[in-house]
């Protein structure tokens, strides 16, 4: 059957864009610019668990504790590095304001490889295209500075919704906006529980893109039809569904 789709929904990151380098290299030579030698290894790893213990306690930046996501990233970069041994506060503060603007320009990202074509060949099928993102409200400038933005009605974020992926209601927040049915739309990520199964659970189609020839361990619950082995595959599938 042909899949009548009349919006089409993405998440970024990983999907769309991706960092340039590991958040190690990022912040080392950003640490650096500011006179101090820490190792990009050492950052990577006090960074996942800076930011893990930060999401546990504050869950979508905060904003239900009363902080900005500006806030929460300052608290995020500042523990990272002292994890990794330093504890200077002036200098903490100055480097995570780097790192905040460093982040929102397009030399931080790359696109995905078949992004740009696949974005505008979508387009010329006339489908509406919209980003659901567990993003902060600089994802608009990201998208704007990476040449992206134009393609998409609108960036839903979960700083803006107030909810985050998995939850249904960011979901059903778009379908909102776009006064789309759910079983007219669907969305593409790379996530099984953020993307692929949330989607699916809020009505709509959904398509999982996955690292090429990377075996994970949802692969039995998707069937091989909503697997993108990479962004270029979609117009094939979006005909048949």
């Amino acid at each position: 059957t042909m899949l009548r789709l009349r919006l089409l929904t993405w998440d970024v990151k990983d999907t769309l864009l991706r960092l340039r380098h590991p958040i190690g290299e990022n912040y080392s030579a950003l640490a650096q610019v500011h006179g101090v030698q820490v190792r990009p290894e050492a950052l990577t790893k006090s960074f996942h668990q800076a930011y893990k213990v930060q999401s546990k306690h504050f869950p979508n930046y905060g904003l239900s504790k009363g902080l900005s996501s500006k806030q929460w990233w300052a608290d995020v970069v500042k523990q990272t590095f002292r994890l990794a041994g330093v504890h200077e506060d002036r200098l903490l503060t100055s480097i995570a304001e780097s790192l905040y603007r460093e982040y929102c320009s397009a030399q931080t990202w790359e696109l995905l490889p078949g992004a740009r074509e696949t974005l505008g060949q979508c387009r010329q099928l006339g489908i509406r295209m919209a980003v659901i993102s567990n993003f902060d409200m600089r994802l608009e400038k990201i998208l704007s500075h990476c040449n992206l933005r134009h393609h998409f009605d609108f960036v839903l974020t979960s700083e803006e919704a107030g909810f985050a992926k998995p939850d249904l209601r960011i979901f059903q927040r778009a379908l909102h906006i776009s006064g789309v049915a759910p079983q007219q739309a669907a969305h593409v990520g790379d996530s099984y529980v953020k993307d692929y199964r949330a989607a699916r659970d809020a009505g709509m189609h959904s398509f999982l893109l996955t690292a090429a020839g990377c075996a994970n361990r949802w692969e039995r619950e998707v069937p091989k039809e909503h697997v993108l082995p990479s962004l270029t595959h979609l117009l094939s599938v979006i005909g048949k569904g």
